[in-house]
């Protein structure tokens, strides 16, 4: 079942005077093959943002991370694993949408990107794994994600909703 969850975007009307100019079901709504659900919102291929025009910058074709000086913003619904986490494989994709994923890995999401990634959990839990590490996060955790080989596991029961706003970065030196 598609994740349901509105977005609202504001901007100006001819007069300059602000307004609602998008108010709804996110555009690109998609499935992984893990059965995760992911909402993308916005795409900015610069910065500082262009904050003028009408056009909805949610409804591009992305990858993972953002385009060079830009940023990002999604939401991604992690379902629970299971008891196999190679059942649920994501190496492939990753790879293709624009991260990097290292050889023997230590699980199959496992990749990283050139960015910055502020997350925040919304609903659930689900864990951070690192290269030698893992972190427990909850609903109402954030995490900032430097540019570091990454996966995340949802080895609970129920789904796990989080906000990813990532941001172009340089890679770690």
């Amino acid at each position: 079942m598609p994740m349901d969850i509105r977005r609202v975007v504001t901007g100006h009307d001819d007069s300059g005077k602000a307004v609602v100019v998008l108010d709804g079901a996110p555009p690109r709504l998609t499935s992984s093959p893990t059965g995760s659900e992911l909402a993308l919102f916005w795409v900015e291929g610069r910065t500082p943002a262009d904050n003028s025009g009408a056009d909805d910058r949610g409804d591009v074709d992305v990858g993972i991370p953002p385009p060079a000086g830009g940023s990002v913003f999604r939401v991604v619904e992690f379902q629970p694993e299971g008891g196999d986490a190679e059942e649920h494989t994501e190496s492939e994709g990753l790879t293709g949408m624009g991260a990097a994923t290292p050889e023997g890995a230590r699980h199959p999401g496992m990749h990283r990107t050139d960015t910055i990634d502020y997350a925040v959990v919304m609903t659930g839990e689900i864990d951070m794994l690192l290269d030698d590490s893992e972190v427990h996060v909850k609903a109402g955790d954030v995490v900032v994600q430097r540019g570091t080989y990454h996966a995340w596991a949802n080895r609970g029961t129920e789904p796990c909703r989080v906000a990813f706003i990532l941001i172009d970065a340089d890679p770690p030196r």
